[in-house]
Protein backbone atom coordinates (compact mmCIF):
# COMPACT_ATOMS: atom_id res chain seq x y z
CA UNK A 1 0.00 0.00 0.00
CA UNK A 2 3.02 2.48 0.73
CA UNK A 3 3.61 1.89 -3.09
CA UNK A 4 0.13 2.43 -4.36
CA UNK A 5 -0.01 5.73 -1.75
CA UNK A 6 3.64 7.21 -3.53
CA UNK A 7 1.68 6.12 -7.17
CA UNK A 8 -1.19 8.14 -6.29
CA UNK A 9 0.56 11.44 -4.56
CA UNK A 10 2.56 11.96 -7.96
CA UNK A 11 -0.63 11.58 -9.85
CA UNK A 12 -2.16 13.45 -8.13
CA UNK A 13 0.71 16.23 -8.36
CA UNK A 14 0.34 15.94 -12.34
CA UNK A 15 -3.17 16.36 -12.17
CA UNK A 16 -2.96 18.98 -10.09
CA UNK A 17 -0.72 21.14 -12.40
CA UNK A 18 -3.41 20.43 -15.27
CA UNK A 19 -6.42 21.90 -13.44
CA UNK A 20 -6.81 24.95 -15.33
CA UNK A 21 -9.98 26.35 -13.87
CA UNK A 22 -11.98 26.15 -10.44
CA UNK A 23 -14.52 23.64 -12.13
CA UNK A 24 -11.25 21.33 -12.91
CA UNK A 25 -10.09 21.60 -9.36
CA UNK A 26 -13.31 20.71 -7.54
CA UNK A 27 -13.23 17.34 -10.08
CA UNK A 28 -9.80 17.04 -8.82
CA UNK A 29 -11.37 17.15 -5.08
CA UNK A 30 -13.63 15.09 -5.75
CA UNK A 31 -11.87 12.45 -7.44
CA UNK A 32 -9.05 11.80 -4.83
CA UNK A 33 -11.41 13.41 -1.56
CA UNK A 34 -14.92 12.38 -2.02
CA UNK A 35 -16.96 10.03 0.00
CA UNK A 36 -16.57 7.49 -3.32
CA UNK A 37 -13.00 8.83 -3.87
CA UNK A 38 -9.65 7.13 -4.28
CA UNK A 39 -8.59 7.92 -0.59
CA UNK A 40 -11.81 6.59 0.82
CA UNK A 41 -11.34 3.65 -1.20
CA UNK A 42 -8.10 2.97 0.35
CA UNK A 43 -9.22 3.74 4.34
CA UNK A 44 -11.68 0.99 3.57
CA UNK A 45 -9.60 -1.39 3.12
CA UNK A 46 -7.41 -0.85 6.58
CA UNK A 47 -10.01 -3.49 8.56
CA UNK A 48 -8.20 -5.90 6.08
CA UNK A 49 -4.65 -5.39 6.18
CA UNK A 50 -2.53 -7.01 9.12
CA UNK A 51 -3.00 -5.82 12.88
CA UNK A 52 0.73 -4.52 13.05
CA UNK A 53 0.28 -2.65 9.48
CA UNK A 54 -2.69 -1.20 10.38
CA UNK A 55 -1.56 1.79 12.48
CA UNK A 56 1.54 2.86 9.74
CA UNK A 57 -0.77 2.76 7.05
CA UNK A 58 -3.80 4.34 9.13
CA UNK A 59 -0.84 7.53 9.82
CA UNK A 60 0.04 7.36 6.16
CA UNK A 61 -3.44 7.81 4.78
CA UNK A 62 -4.56 10.43 7.24
CA UNK A 63 -1.27 12.53 6.04
CA UNK A 64 -1.84 11.54 2.57
CA UNK A 65 -5.39 12.74 2.95
CA UNK A 66 -3.98 16.16 4.67
CA UNK A 67 -1.68 17.00 2.49
CA UNK A 68 -3.83 16.85 -0.84
CA UNK A 69 -6.58 18.80 1.11
CA UNK A 70 -4.15 21.39 1.68
CA UNK A 71 -2.45 21.65 -2.04
CA UNK A 72 -6.43 21.51 -3.38
CA UNK A 73 -7.08 24.94 -0.75
CA UNK A 74 -3.63 26.55 -1.75
CA UNK A 75 -4.37 26.00 -5.28
CA UNK A 76 -8.34 27.04 -4.86
CA UNK A 77 -6.82 30.26 -3.06
CA UNK A 78 -4.47 31.09 -6.10
CA UNK A 79 -7.09 30.74 -8.54
CA UNK A 80 -9.09 33.50 -6.92
CA UNK A 81 -5.95 35.91 -6.59
CA UNK A 82 -6.10 35.39 -10.48
CA UNK A 83 -9.57 36.16 -10.80
CA UNK A 84 -9.30 39.13 -8.28
CA UNK A 85 -6.39 40.17 -10.39
CA UNK A 86 -8.21 40.51 -13.96
CA UNK A 87 -11.12 42.34 -12.39
CA UNK A 88 -8.66 44.95 -10.97
CA UNK A 89 -7.39 45.27 -14.02
CA UNK A 90 -10.97 47.23 -15.46
CA UNK A 91 -10.62 50.75 -15.29
CA UNK A 92 -13.36 51.92 -13.24
CA UNK A 93 -13.04 55.28 -13.77
CA UNK A 94 -14.33 55.11 -17.44
CA UNK A 95 -18.27 55.99 -18.04
CA UNK A 96 -20.46 53.15 -17.78
CA UNK A 97 -23.62 52.10 -19.46
CA UNK A 98 -26.82 54.60 -18.65
CA UNK A 99 -30.07 53.20 -19.21
CA UNK A 100 -32.84 55.70 -19.07
CA UNK A 101 -35.59 54.91 -16.47
CA UNK A 102 -38.64 53.62 -17.58
CA UNK A 103 -41.70 56.13 -18.06
CA UNK A 104 -45.40 55.88 -17.73
CA UNK A 105 -47.11 55.19 -20.82
CA UNK A 106 -49.07 57.95 -22.02
CA UNK A 107 -52.65 55.57 -22.20
CA UNK A 108 -51.94 55.32 -18.23
CA UNK A 109 -50.57 58.86 -17.31
CA UNK A 110 -54.35 59.65 -19.25
CA UNK A 111 -56.05 57.00 -17.48
CA UNK A 112 -54.70 58.02 -14.04
CA UNK A 113 -56.00 61.88 -14.48
CA UNK A 114 -59.33 61.24 -15.27
CA UNK A 115 -59.55 58.59 -12.67
CA UNK A 116 -58.36 61.45 -10.34
CA UNK A 117 -61.11 64.04 -12.21
CA UNK A 118 -63.94 61.91 -11.09
CA UNK A 119 -62.33 60.07 -7.92
CA UNK A 120 -62.71 64.18 -6.49
CA UNK A 121 -66.22 64.52 -7.72
CA UNK A 122 -67.24 61.55 -5.56
CA UNK A 123 -67.02 58.72 -8.31
CA UNK A 124 -65.23 55.17 -6.66
CA UNK A 125 -63.65 52.96 -9.42
CA UNK A 126 -65.05 50.26 -9.92
CA UNK A 127 -63.24 46.89 -12.44
CA UNK A 128 -65.24 44.11 -14.11
CA UNK A 129 -64.35 40.94 -16.05
CA UNK A 130 -62.86 41.48 -19.62
CA UNK A 131 -64.79 38.04 -20.48
CA UNK A 132 -68.33 38.05 -20.51
CA UNK A 133 -71.53 36.95 -21.36
CA UNK A 134 -74.20 38.19 -23.73
CA UNK A 135 -76.56 38.96 -21.26
CA UNK A 136 -74.33 41.75 -19.37
CA UNK A 137 -72.62 42.59 -22.74
CA UNK A 138 -75.74 43.30 -25.04
CA UNK A 139 -78.99 41.76 -23.29
CA UNK A 140 -78.79 44.13 -20.03
CA UNK A 141 -77.56 47.34 -22.11
CA UNK A 142 -81.02 46.84 -23.92
CA UNK A 143 -79.61 45.56 -27.08
CA UNK A 144 -81.04 42.21 -27.92
CA UNK A 145 -80.21 40.07 -30.64
CA UNK A 146 -82.42 41.50 -33.67
CA UNK A 147 -81.49 45.10 -32.37
CA UNK A 148 -80.09 47.17 -35.62
CA UNK A 149 -77.49 48.73 -33.00
CA UNK A 150 -75.32 45.61 -31.76
CA UNK A 151 -73.34 45.22 -34.71
CA UNK A 152 -71.63 48.04 -33.63
CA UNK A 153 -70.69 46.58 -30.17
CA UNK A 154 -70.22 43.35 -31.68
CA UNK A 155 -66.89 41.92 -30.39
CA UNK A 156 -64.75 38.11 -30.28
CA UNK A 157 -66.53 35.47 -29.12
CA UNK A 158 -64.73 32.64 -27.02
CA UNK A 159 -67.24 30.09 -27.46
CA UNK A 160 -71.32 30.00 -27.39
CA UNK A 161 -72.43 33.75 -25.07
CA UNK A 162 -68.67 33.98 -23.69
CA UNK A 163 -67.21 36.78 -25.29
CA UNK A 164 -64.50 39.63 -24.64
CA UNK A 165 -66.33 42.70 -23.80
CA UNK A 166 -66.80 45.61 -26.38
CA UNK A 167 -67.44 48.35 -23.59
CA UNK A 168 -67.12 48.44 -19.89
CA UNK A 169 -70.79 49.36 -19.25
CA UNK A 170 -71.14 45.80 -18.22
CA UNK A 171 -69.77 46.73 -15.48
CA UNK A 172 -72.61 49.02 -14.76
CA UNK A 173 -74.68 46.28 -14.49
CA UNK A 174 -73.17 44.46 -12.28
CA UNK A 175 -73.02 47.27 -9.71
CA UNK A 176 -76.61 47.71 -9.91
CA UNK A 177 -77.11 43.74 -9.33
CA UNK A 178 -74.99 43.83 -6.92
CA UNK A 179 -76.64 46.92 -4.49
CA UNK A 180 -79.20 49.88 -4.18
CA UNK A 181 -78.70 53.32 -5.02
CA UNK A 182 -77.35 55.57 -4.41
CA UNK A 183 -74.25 54.62 -6.67
CA UNK A 184 -71.58 56.29 -8.36
CA UNK A 185 -68.98 55.14 -9.66
CA UNK A 186 -66.35 54.57 -12.61
CA UNK A 187 -65.42 51.76 -14.69
CA UNK A 188 -62.02 51.76 -16.35
CA UNK A 189 -60.49 48.72 -18.69
CA UNK A 190 -59.73 47.17 -21.88
CA UNK A 191 -62.66 46.87 -24.20
CA UNK A 192 -62.23 44.70 -27.66
CA UNK A 193 -63.64 44.91 -30.91
CA UNK A 194 -63.20 43.70 -34.10
CA UNK A 195 -62.11 46.50 -35.92
CA UNK A 196 -59.66 47.13 -38.83
CA UNK A 197 -56.80 48.58 -37.42
CA UNK A 198 -56.03 52.38 -38.79
CA UNK A 199 -54.98 55.03 -37.69
CA UNK A 200 -58.36 55.85 -35.77
CA UNK A 201 -59.36 52.77 -34.74
CA UNK A 202 -57.91 49.73 -32.89
CA UNK A 203 -59.16 45.72 -31.96
CA UNK A 204 -58.57 46.65 -28.32
CA UNK A 205 -58.73 49.56 -26.44
CA UNK A 206 -59.64 51.36 -23.40
CA UNK A 207 -62.71 52.83 -21.69
CA UNK A 208 -63.88 54.47 -18.92
CA UNK A 209 -67.64 54.66 -18.59
CA UNK A 210 -69.45 56.60 -15.26
CA UNK A 211 -72.40 55.92 -13.72
CA UNK A 212 -74.79 57.85 -11.14
CA UNK A 213 -78.15 56.40 -9.92
CA UNK A 214 -80.57 57.86 -6.97
CA UNK A 215 -84.05 59.20 -6.86
CA UNK A 216 -84.41 62.30 -8.74
CA UNK A 217 -81.32 62.07 -10.52
CA UNK A 218 -81.43 64.90 -13.62
CA UNK A 219 -79.94 65.27 -16.99
CA UNK A 220 -78.66 68.79 -15.38
CA UNK A 221 -76.72 66.73 -12.90
CA UNK A 222 -75.02 64.62 -15.82
CA UNK A 223 -74.34 68.31 -17.51
CA UNK A 224 -72.47 69.53 -14.61
CA UNK A 225 -70.64 66.67 -13.90
CA UNK A 226 -69.03 66.42 -17.67
CA UNK A 227 -68.36 70.29 -17.89
CA UNK A 228 -66.17 70.11 -14.54
CA UNK A 229 -64.43 66.87 -15.98
CA UNK A 230 -63.77 69.24 -19.36
CA UNK A 231 -62.35 72.14 -17.96
CA UNK A 232 -60.23 70.12 -15.71
CA UNK A 233 -59.11 67.80 -18.18
CA UNK A 234 -58.64 70.62 -20.95
CA UNK A 235 -58.29 74.07 -19.69
CA UNK A 236 -60.68 76.25 -17.81
CA UNK A 237 -61.14 77.93 -21.02
CA UNK A 238 -62.88 74.51 -22.95
CA UNK A 239 -66.24 75.18 -23.99
CA UNK A 240 -68.95 72.09 -23.66
CA UNK A 241 -71.37 71.53 -26.42
CA UNK A 242 -74.17 68.63 -25.92
CA UNK A 243 -75.28 67.18 -29.50
CA UNK A 244 -78.42 64.54 -29.38
CA UNK A 245 -77.59 61.28 -30.40
CA UNK A 246 -78.57 57.70 -29.87
CA UNK A 247 -77.39 55.20 -27.74
CA UNK A 248 -79.39 52.24 -26.68
CA UNK A 249 -78.87 52.04 -22.92
CA UNK A 250 -79.57 55.71 -22.71
CA UNK A 251 -82.87 57.79 -23.28
CA UNK A 252 -82.04 60.49 -24.21
CA UNK A 253 -78.96 60.30 -25.00
CA UNK A 254 -76.12 62.84 -26.27
CA UNK A 255 -72.61 63.09 -28.03
CA UNK A 256 -70.46 65.32 -26.05
CA UNK A 257 -68.12 68.20 -27.72
CA UNK A 258 -65.80 70.29 -26.34
CA UNK A 259 -64.20 73.33 -28.24
CA UNK A 260 -61.21 72.57 -30.04
CA UNK A 261 -58.12 72.34 -27.92
CA UNK A 262 -55.60 73.21 -30.77
CA UNK A 263 -57.16 75.94 -32.68
CA UNK A 264 -59.55 77.46 -29.57
CA UNK A 265 -62.34 76.85 -31.17
CA UNK A 266 -61.60 78.98 -34.68
CA UNK A 267 -60.94 76.18 -36.66
CA UNK A 268 -58.25 74.10 -37.85
CA UNK A 269 -57.67 70.56 -39.49
CA UNK A 270 -57.72 68.48 -36.32
CA UNK A 271 -60.95 69.61 -35.62
CA UNK A 272 -62.33 69.92 -39.37
CA UNK A 273 -62.52 73.06 -39.15
CA UNK A 274 -65.85 72.91 -37.20
CA UNK A 275 -64.12 74.29 -33.27
CA UNK A 276 -65.06 71.03 -31.85
CA UNK A 277 -63.85 68.17 -30.96
CA UNK A 278 -66.30 64.74 -29.98
CA UNK A 279 -64.93 63.22 -26.67
CA UNK A 280 -67.49 60.95 -25.23
CA UNK A 281 -71.16 59.74 -25.32
CA UNK A 282 -73.72 60.19 -22.75
CA UNK A 283 -77.22 60.16 -21.67
CA UNK A 284 -79.96 59.54 -18.96
CA UNK A 285 -79.93 55.61 -18.15
CA UNK A 286 -82.88 53.72 -20.07
CA UNK A 287 -85.24 52.07 -18.12
CA UNK A 288 -84.98 49.51 -19.72
CA UNK A 289 -81.39 48.96 -17.80
CA UNK A 290 -83.37 49.44 -14.89
CA UNK A 291 -85.67 46.56 -15.51
CA UNK A 292 -82.97 44.27 -16.45
CA UNK A 293 -81.27 44.54 -13.15
CA UNK A 294 -84.48 44.57 -11.14
CA UNK A 295 -84.97 48.06 -9.68
CA UNK A 296 -88.52 49.04 -8.57
CA UNK A 297 -90.48 50.57 -12.02
CA UNK A 298 -90.43 54.91 -12.15
CA UNK A 299 -88.43 55.24 -8.46
CA UNK A 300 -84.57 55.59 -9.76
CA UNK A 301 -83.16 57.77 -12.58
CA UNK A 302 -79.46 57.94 -13.49
CA UNK A 303 -76.97 59.23 -15.99
CA UNK A 304 -74.31 57.48 -17.72
CA UNK A 305 -71.11 57.88 -19.74
CA UNK A 306 -68.95 56.84 -21.86
CA UNK A 307 -65.34 57.94 -23.19
CA UNK A 308 -62.36 56.18 -25.18
CA UNK A 309 -58.88 56.86 -23.33
CA UNK A 310 -57.13 56.93 -26.50
CA UNK A 311 -59.21 59.85 -27.84
CA UNK A 312 -58.57 62.06 -24.91
CA UNK A 313 -54.82 61.04 -24.78
CA UNK A 314 -55.15 62.14 -29.14
CA UNK A 315 -56.73 64.87 -28.34
CA UNK A 316 -54.77 66.48 -25.73
CA UNK A 317 -51.47 65.72 -26.81
CA UNK A 318 -52.20 65.98 -30.26
CA UNK A 319 -51.23 62.88 -31.95
CA UNK A 320 -52.92 61.58 -35.47
CA UNK A 321 -52.22 57.68 -34.80
CA UNK A 322 -53.87 55.08 -32.46
CA UNK A 323 -51.45 53.18 -33.40
CA UNK A 324 -48.32 54.73 -31.93
CA UNK A 325 -49.62 53.59 -28.50
CA UNK A 326 -48.89 49.87 -28.62
CA UNK A 327 -45.99 49.92 -31.57
CA UNK A 328 -43.33 50.27 -28.39
CA UNK A 329 -42.12 52.93 -30.14
CA UNK A 330 -39.26 54.60 -27.75
CA UNK A 331 -38.96 57.64 -30.22
CA UNK A 332 -42.73 57.93 -29.45
CA UNK A 333 -42.67 56.85 -26.01
CA UNK A 334 -40.03 59.06 -24.60
CA UNK A 335 -42.10 62.04 -25.05
CA UNK A 336 -44.11 61.62 -22.26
Amino acid sequence: MEREIQSIKTTFEKELANAGDADSLEALRVKYLGRKGIVADLMQRLPGMPKDEKPKMGRELNLLKKDLEKKIKNAKENFSQKTRTAHSAIDVTLPGTWRKPGEIHPITKTLNEINDIFISLGFRITEGPEIETEFYNFEALNIPLEHPSRDAFDTFYIKKDILLRSHTSTVQIRIMEKGSPPIQAIMPGRVYRPDATDASHSFMFHQVEGLMVDERVKFTDLKGVLNIFAKQMFGEKTKVRFRPSFFPFTEPSAEVDVSCIICKGRGCRVCSHTGWLEILGAGMVSPKVFEAVGYPKNKYTGFAFGMGVERIAMLKHGIDDIRLFFENDARFLKQF
